[in-house]
């Protein structure tokens, strides 16, 4: 009955805020983060430890732990946000465009991980310190552009191109990164060990395009039938189903769901399978974004405090700038290139799961003071940056003009 009890807490301060962020007209990304924190344990939790017994009782009711639906719920809010990514970038339209993604995907990748390596370095003096916090800050967040993306009404306009483009190639880099630093880390460093973890995952990715570009037909048979019912229940099995092999196979679950949705992508029921989740992948990604909070403890901050406001101050203009060249170079107008900067500025589901690898490598690879600090400093840079990013675009238009007036209208 008590998890029952936090799930209802849970939905409804997510119901709460959300129409507090629908009155306000603001992105309700931050409020469901900021709400996790606080009905966490961390906060809400020391909040009632000096509180009279009648109040503190009262008020655990309503303190949410990270339980395994929690855990779960985050997880699907990833695969569902990421399979609908797919479904918006086809395969067709992700081979016509690969110069440009691989050209934009590059700079991003040259600028943005450059500068985590000498920023990790600078800090730890460790390299596998330092290989963590590049990616860290290297990589953006799908789920949250994504549904940034939605949420402003940007995901059919010209800017989503090279947005999602460099999503793709970083989700894809990613996919390689995790099986390298997992196989680093592990205790042995050995290569040959990190060589196998990766052409897992890029095994496990190339059978996953193959059955992209051929399965369509199967997929077309399996979404034929009479109901809605039977349509999102098949929709939803394939998809968390091939998620779910690829995050046991090392393989990050988000880029699986990705390449589902891309399948999809070319059946005849897309969008009828956007009209029917929609309202499922919008719920579980207000708990994965709950879980963002949750999952961050403000008490943790203070030795690392510095050290994130420095990485924010220096990551956000390389992203800002790698976004603007992407953006150049599918053709895009200043104005619609310097949104497309501002867009990539947010992270946060795959910072936080390099954030965990290094806690399992905490008194082993990495010691323990450098594994909790770097797990302390990515939660609290994506606490940031996924407040900042979403603010960015939300409040785009001075960085537009400022682009227009400074680069021309072409």
């Amino acid at each position: 009955m008590a998890d029952l009890l936090e799930v209802g807490v849970l939905f409804g301060a997510l119901a709460l805020v959300g129409a507090g962020a629908a009155r306000l007209d603001k992105s309700v990304i931050p409020f469901y983060i900021l709400v996790g924190m606080a009905l966490s344990g961390s906060v809400a939790g020391r909040l009632l430890e000096g509180a009279p017994p009648a109040v503190g009782d009262w008020g655990s009711a309503f303190i949410v732990e990270p339980t395994e639906f929690v855990d779960v719920g985050a997880e699907l809010g990833i695969v569902f946000l990421l399979f609908f990514l797919g479904l918006e970038f086809n395969l067709d339209r992700l081979i016509e465009d690969r110069d440009r993604i691989t050209r934009a995907g590059v700079v991003d990748l040259a600028l943005n991980f450059g500068v985590g390596l000498l920023l990790g370095w600078a800090l730890f003096r460790e390299p596998l310190a330092a290989l963590l916090v590049a990616g860290i800050v290297y990589i953006s967040s799908s789920a949250i552009i994504t549904k940034s993306l939605i949420d402003l009404g940007w995901i059919a306009n010209d800017e989503a191109n090279p947005m999602l483009g460099t999503l793709v190639f970083e989700d894809l880099f990613i996919a390689v990164y995790l099986a390298v630093a997992v196989a680093l880390l592990g205790g042995s460093g050995d290569l040959a060990g990190a060589a196998s973890s990766v052409a897992v995952a890029l095994g496990f990715i190339a059978v996953l395009l193959l059955a992209v570009h051929y399965g369509t037909p199967v997929l077309e048979r399996a979404l034929r039938t009479t109901t809605n019912e039977f349509l999102v229940l098949r929709a939803v099995g394939i998809t968390v189903f091939v998620a779910g092999v690829a995050l046991a196979l090392g393989v990050s679950e988000a880029v699986a769901a990705f390449f589902v949705g891309m399948g999809f992508s070319a059946t005849s029921k897309v969008h009828e399978l956007e009209n029917l989740l929609e309202p499922v992948r919008d719920v579980f990604a207000g708990v994965f974004f709950f879980w963002i909070g949750l999952e961050t403890d403000p008490a943790t901050f203070g030795g690392v405090a510095l050290f994130v406001l420095v990485a924010a101050a220096l990551t956000t203009p390389t992203k800002l700038v790698s976004g603007y060249l992407g953006g150049r170079t599918y053709g895009l107008s200043p104005r619609r290139s310097a949104r497309v900067g501002l867009g990539m500025v947010t992270r946060g589901e795959f910072s936080l799961i390099i954030a965990t690898v290094a806690l399992t490598a905490r008194g082993g690879r990495l010691g323990a003071g450098v594994a909790d600090d770097i797990y302390a400093f990515a939660v609290g840079y994506v606490l940031v940056m996924s407040i900042v990013g979403t603010l960015l675009m939300e409040y785009s238009a001075p960085f537009e003009r400022f682009a227009t007036d400074r680069f021309g209208t072409e």
